[in-house]
C-alpha cells in the first residue's frame, strides 16, 4: 500500500477523531435497533401469562428510558430481572439500563448490566450485542486485556465483522499495528461490500500506514 498523502493522512485523521468521539453512540443505535426488533419478534410469538407479565415491566422500562433517567431505567431493569430472569425480556432491559447508564456516565454499573447478558441471555445475539459493547467500554478505559478476552469469545460468523473491527481498534490503540492490519482486514473481508462501514473499516486500515 501506497504510503498516504497529505489530504488522505488529513481524511482518516479526521476519521479517528469522530470514531473516538462517537463509536460508541453508533454501536449503541446497533444494540437498540436489535432489542426493538427482536422485542417485536418475540411479542408476536408468545402469548402466555408469565410472557404478558414480563412483557409490561419491559413496556415500563423503555417507558422510562425516555426519560434517560439512569437510576430509574436501571431499577425498573432489575425489577424485571428478579421477577422474570429467564424470560426473553430481562436481557433486552439490561441492554436498553446499559446504554441509558452509560449516557449518564454511570459506567460501572452499564459494566455489571451488560455482564448480566453475556452471563444469563439464552440469545446467541444478545450475549454478542452485550460483549461487544462491554468490549467497547472496556476500551474507553484502557483496560485492553480486558477487551481482548471478551473479543476472543466465540460468536457466529455473522458477527465476525464486528468483532474483529472492534479487536483491531484495541490492538491499534494497544499501539500493535501489524495485528490491528491483520484484525482490520478480517473485518473488511467479512463486512457485506455494500455495506458503508467497509469504508470507515478500511480507513482505519489506511490510516495504520503500509505493513512493514
Amino acid at each position: 500500500m501506497a504510503e498516504l498523502d497529505l489530504h488522505e493522512q488529513e481524511q482518516v485523521d479526521a476519521l479517528k477523531a469522530w470514531w473516538k468521539d462517537n463509536g460508541k453512540y453508533v454501536m449503541g443505535v446497533l444494540i437498540v435497533g436489535l432489542l426493538a426488533f427482536a422485542a417485536m419478534q418475540f411479542w408476536k410469538k408468545h402469548q402466555s401469562s408469565q410472557a404478558d407479565d414480563a412483557a409490561k415491566l419491559y413496556v415500563e422500562v423503555v417507558k422510562q428510558a425516555t426519560s434517560n433517567d439512569a437510576k430509574r431505567v436501571g431499577d425498573a431493569a432489575d425489577a424485571l430481572v428478579s421477577r422474570f430472569a429467564g424470560s426473553a425480556y430481562a436481557p433486552r432491559a439490561q441492554l436498553l439500563a446499559s446504554q441509558v447508564s452509560l449516557q449518564a456516565k454511570d459506567v460501572s454499573r452499564a459494566k455489571t448490566q451488560l455482564l448480566w447478558v453475556t452471563e444469563h441471555a439464552n440469545e446467541v445475539a444478545l450475549q454478542d450485542a452485550a460483549r461487544l459493547k462491554l468490549a467497547s467500554v472496556l476500551l474507553d478505559e484502557k483496560k485492553f486485556e480486558e477487551a481482548l478476552k471478551q473479543l476472543d469469545a466465540a460468536h457466529p460468523e455473522s458477527f465476525t465483522g464486528l468483532y474483529a473491527d472492534l479487536k483491531g481498534d484495541v490492538l491499534s490503540a494497544m499501539g500493535k499495528n501489524a495485528e490491528a492490519r491483520t484484525a482490520y482486514q478480517l473485518a473488511l473481508n467479512k463486512t457485506d461490500e455494500k455495506s458503508m462501514y467497509r469504508n470507515l473499516i478500511q480507513l482505519k486500515l489506511d490510516g495504520l500506514g503500509a505493513a512493514k
